[in-house]
């Protein structure tokens, strides 16, 4: 999911909120709702669900490609909004919505064919479960990279416990814990991407990708193709000169630690670079990033199949105990930007109340 929302989709255009056509034996899925930076409903997911096993089916389809419509955004995550409503109107959709959701976002990882993802712009919560599984993540300068769940109460789903454990050192939890995006150069360095192409070169991608002579292997004519107008690696990640500190800070023991610490450690020239993140971490839900850093370590030592079932754990009890309905009460619905959260400072937290949202699970992963 993600701290992005969109307004509700009329009845009437559910079919045209994915697009999809086939060739040169390529199957092309595009998220269609730009007004709406591409944010996933349900229905979205079951129509991807259902193409993408049409296409593995299908040995005329090759590979898949995924991108957004506009040039805003590849997907801005989750339609949170329509979540929120559900619960609040005792509906099942936001339950249903995560199963199913995360059932997809799998899929993808284990995805016989090969898959390209165009993460042109916003590419947010939910649109990162749908990337972070291809084979071929593509970024470009317009890419903005983020988990920002804690923003709204909420932790990183998705897969998240996955792949930002298994970032180089600390990097994947000061992701997840503080939320903050990052770009092109950032999303190799931190093994987010694999490729990065400017925007302008999209459609001379398009075109090779229609007149690909293909072999035998699909995945490495896929990547010779990204190899004549993308590049692997950017200069000047800003993360790679941050990590030593980021490092330190962020394997400290909990949340009220690192907060401490970044406030009252001076280290080389990135004191400014630490307070602000001190004081956008206080801006977060407490609980939220309390959860994250313990999920996110637990994540380093399970299969990915077992940390989506961490993260369906979580989501069964957060929409009653955790921060994510007043997260969106005040961030989107009243917008009156003062979340009340539960409890409302780090001081506050509880190390038995943290430890009870994943007490049962610990029994289940024996």
């Amino acid at each position: 999911m993600t701290a992005q929302v969109s307004s509700e989709a009329s009845r009437a255009d559910i079919q045209q909120q994915v697009l999809s056509e086939v060739r040169n034996h390529i199957g092309h899925l595009t998220l269609n709702r730009p007004a709406g930076l591409n944010a996933i409903t349900l229905d979205m997911v079951r129509q991807l669900t259902a193409q993408l096993q049409a296409w593995a089916d299908d040995p005329q389809v090759y590979a898949v490609v995924l991108r957004g419509a506009g040039e805003k955004a590849f997907c801005a995550g989750g339609d949170i909004r329509s979540l929120y409503d559900s619960f609040k109107n005792g509906d099942t959709l936001h339950q249903d919505f995560f199963v199913e959701e995360y059932a997809l976002d799998l899929a993808i990882h284990h995805y016989r064919k090969p898959v390209v993802a165009l993460m042109d712009g916003f590419v947010l919560g939910g649109g990162m479960g749908l990337v972070q599984g291809a084979d071929l993540r593509v970024v470009t300068e317009r890419s903005r990279l983020a988990m920002p769940e804690v923003a709204i109460g909420y932790f990183p789903d998705v897969g998240g416990s996955y792949f930002l454990s298994r970032i180089p050192g600390e990097l994947g939890t000061y992701l997840g814990v503080t939320g903050v995006q990052i770009r092109a150069a950032d999303a190799l360095y931190c093994g987010l991407a694999d490729w990065s192409i400017d925007s302008a070169k999209l459609p001379a991608l398009d075109n090779k990708l229609d007149q690909l002579q293909w072999s035998d292997s699909p995945l490495k004519d896929l990547q010779g193709v990204l190899a004549k107008l993308a590049v692997q690696q950017l200069p000047d990640a800003p993360l790679a000169a941050l990590r030593p500190v980021i490092d330190h800070f962020f394997a400290l023991p909990d949340v009220p630690s690192i907060v401490e610490q970044l406030q009252a450690v001076t280290v080389a020239d990135t004191h400014e670079w630490a307070l602000n993140t001190a004081h956008l971490m206080q801006t977060r839900s407490p609980l939220a990033m309390a959860v994250t850093l313990q999920m996110l370590r637990r994540g380093r030592h399970l299969a990915l199949e077992q940390c989506f079932a961490l993260e369906l754990h979580l989501d069964r009890q957060w929409f009653e105990r955790g921060d994510l309905i007043e997260g969106v009460r005040a961030l989107i619905i009243d917008k009156d930007k003062a979340p009340r959260w539960n409890p409302p400072t780090l001081d506050a937290l509880d190390d038995g109340h943290v430890d009870s949202f994943f007490r049962d699970f610990a029994q289940i992963g024996k």
